[in-house]
């Protein structure tokens, strides 16, 4: 076997050149790598600025909107949306697109009344549900989607019209390799173990007008207005984790940028996508208009053969392909450091595999 190719639903793998560039980092063993670096050192100070600024860039992110790099996985968002941005009214509106948009809703009703928008629980979450502005409650102090999902293998197909309700968005399994239009949110959180570098950390995006209205019960570590006034006292993050974020944003801005890796990210659905569409072996249970570029679900119609496939896959070097428990089947994540040739690899497996194990044999 001469090459292996990552296709976990995160944590992802990184481009060499960046795990070289963190091993160079870790080897100094000189008492200032950055796992030895004291919040008040300058160089910590330093490698958290350019981090902002890097992502800033590749993101074209807005004046008026602040940047945090915050410990731990989007689940504690899930509580710090709701306790920040709840506010007076305490109502907030979820649309239920996957197991994560449920667990966020059920989350927030611990704080505020919660009500669900729309959802596609009833459809084994196939589909993204459609939404108008008549969706959403106009005292909502908010309204909240998880956009991409990547345990389903579904995508939001539109911003939803929300007026002048903010727009909340986990867009863990997208941001980076997809170009948005920010200032449609009014927050943006995503854990950078997709496209953004490595578990551990998220990166939260909100628009500074929403700073001032978190719950008073609401811990200092999660309350936004906090983190935004003292960073260094409030959130102190792990530095391994912003300074592997600055070297995968380096790495991307260097590929090209957003519009470059958006690109990439079409090829490698569009090359995965075309094949499922014009065979006959593997099924695709998700809805074409809901389809989600950076995770592909598919699956025979025999669950034996399922195994078969996943045993033989990782076998050949194609890793992680197990789909979602609720789902079965395989899943394909295609996030920025996977190569369009690990797709093309995948493919050509795929259609020797289906030559080998014909169906109903």
């Amino acid at each position: 076997m001469e090459y292996q190719f990552n296709f976990a639903a995160g944590p992802t793998s990184l481009p060499k050149e960046v795990l070289s560039r963190l091993a160079e980092e870790l080897a100094q063993g000189n008492g200032e790598t950055v796992l030895e670096l004291s919040p008040r050192h300058p160089r910590f100070t330093a490698i958290y600025e350019e981090t902002e600024a890097l992502l800033r860039e590749y993101l074209s992110i807005p004046e008026n909107y602040r940047v945090f790099f915050m410990h731990g996985t989007p689940a504690n968002q899930h509580a710090a949306v709701a306790m920040n941005l709840l506010g007076e009214s305490k109502k907030a509106d979820y649309v239920i697109s996957g197991q994560t948009a449920m667990r966020a809703s059920i989350e927030a009703k611990r704080y505020g009344d919660i009500a669900v928008a729309a959802s596609s629980a009833g459809a084994s979450f196939t589909f993204i549900p459609a939404t108008s502005r008549e969706s959403f409650r106009q005292d909502a102090s908010y309204v909240h989607i998880c956009y991409s999902n990547a345990y389903h293998g579904t995508q939001f197909p539109y911003t939803p019209d929300t007026g002048d309700i903010p727009l909340v968005a986990d867009m863990t399994a997208c941001l980076g390799m997809e170009e948005i239009n920010i200032s449609e949110y009014g927050l943006i959180y995503a854990g950078t173990q997709d496209n953004l570098g490595i578990s551990g950390m998220t990166v939260v995006i909100v628009r500074e007008d929403l700073l001032k209205g978190a719950l008073p019960e609401t811990p200092s570590v999660l309350d936004y207005g906090a983190i935004h006034n003292s960073m260094v006292s409030r959130n102190v993050p792990s530095l391994f984790h912003v300074y592997a974020t600055k070297l995968m944003l380096e790495y991307l801005i260097g590929q090209g940028g957003l519009t470059k890796m958006a690109q990439l990210a079409k090829q490698r659905a569009g090359l995965l996508y075309d094949y499922l569409d014009h065979q006959n072996y593997y099924i695709v249970p998700i809805d074409k208009a809901s389809r989600s570029m950076c995770s592909v679900v598919f699956r025979t119609e025999d669950g034996e053969t399922d195994r078969q496939f996943l045993a033989e896959a990782e076998r050949a070097g194609f890793k992680n392909l197990t789909g979602n428990r609720a789902m079965s089947g395989m899943r394909a994540c295609l996030f920025n450091a996977m190569p369009l040739s690990g797709v093309e690899k995948l493919v050509t497996f795929m259609k020797q595999f289906a030559t080998n194990h014909p169906l109903g044999e």
